[in-house]
């Protein structure tokens, strides 16, 4: 292949992504946050780049595609391109493909995390004894086998943490706006608002889009049973962050694992933060070193794939018709 460059819009990307990369004959540029659409314009504007590869919720707008002559792939480390403005990618040429399933493994590991530290209330016992506050010997918490866990949203990552929550003995109820076949051990649901109302954990797995902004908002929580808890490793714009808080703030809620928000990097006055029944962390459900190296592998056979003329996986291909529209030479 000739030499070909690659924009990585974040500081570091994994070491195996970087050798398959540098191998095929890429110069890698690294970006430093905070990764603004005028940072990228910017970007684009001083050098050529043929390629990039997407961490985080980078603004690919249509302002910044209107800059990138030379961009012919985005290849997003991950799954979720709700930063990115599809149909500007397709309308300039450029192709756009994610590392489908990659790390799907270690969002549902974290999300059962946050259910079961939830459920066994660690985060209050942890807190009280740094305090010295010992165990009262009528405490009691609740169980995790037998409750009802409700997963909206069955890709990947919904179905591996359906099978998490089953295997540790919770009753599953699925929902998704496609009908799909489920394991015997599990249940389907039709009807959103009834799973809200039968299930005792809420664990949110679907895409951020126009049909799943603010999906979860007043309504949602008032259908929801008192003491429910609600887990949010997808998107943070799917819940409605007020209307979270004051569910949580009102008791209806007993509490919120939550590894994403509805705005990234989030601040500490974000009202969520202040409140004792919350588990927050900082959107790094897929950060570990298996799923890192696996998707930034990924991603990076899809960049080289695609110049040598070829489709790694076509699951991970967003707007084939740009594939087949690309006239020019590969490089």
């Amino acid at each position: 292949m000739s030499p070909f460059t690659v924009l990585v819009t974040a500081p570091s990307v994994s070491e195996q992504a970087q050798k398959l990369l540098r191998d095929a004959g890429a110069e890698i540029i690294f970006m430093k946050n905070p990764i603004t659409e005028d940072a990228l314009v910017a970007e684009f504007s001083r050098r050529k780049i043929d390629t990039v590869l997407l961490r985080g919720p980078t603004p690919f707008t249509p302002a910044v595609f209107a800059t990138a002559k030379n961009l012919r792939i985005i290849s997003k480390n991950g799954a979720g391109i709700d930063s990115l403005n599809l149909e500007a990618a397709t309308a300039h040429g450029v192709a756009v493909m994610v590392a489908n399933g990659a790390n799907a493994d270690a969002v549902a590991e974290h999300a059962l995390t946050l259910m079961l530290c939830l459920t066994r209330d660690v985060p209050r016992f942890d807190r009280e004894l740094r305090k010295g506050v010992w165990k009262d010997q009528r405490t009691l918490v609740r169980d995790f086998r037998g409750r009802s866990v409700g997963i909206v949203g069955y890709g990947n990552i919904g179905q591996r943490t359906a099978r998490l929550a089953s295997a540790c003995g919770a009753n599953v109820v699925i929902y998704s706006r496609s009908r799909v076949a489920v394991p015997e051990a599990m249940q389907w649901e039709e009807s959103l608002e009834r799973l809200l109302g039968r299930v005792d954990i809420l664990s949110l797995h679907c895409p951020l889009n126009e049909q799943t902004s603010k999906l979860i908002g007043e309504k949602q929580f008032q259908l929801m049973q008192p003491g429910a808890l609600i887990i949010n490793t997808a998107r943070g714009r799917i819940i409605d962050e007020p209307a979270l808080v004051a569910a949580l703030r009102s008791g209806h809620l007993a509490g919120a694992g939550l590894d994403t928000f509805a705005m990234e990097p989030a601040t500490p006055d974000n009202p969520l933060f202040s409140l004792p029944n919350v588990i927050c962390t900082p959107h790094i459900a897929s950060a570990t070193t298996g799923a890192a190296a696996q998707v930034g592998t990924i991603a990076a056979n899809n960049i080289i794939s695609y110049l040598r003329g070829e489709i790694f996986d076509a699951q991970n291909f967003l707007n084939p018709s740009v594939y087949k529209n690309d006239q020019r030479a590969r490089i």
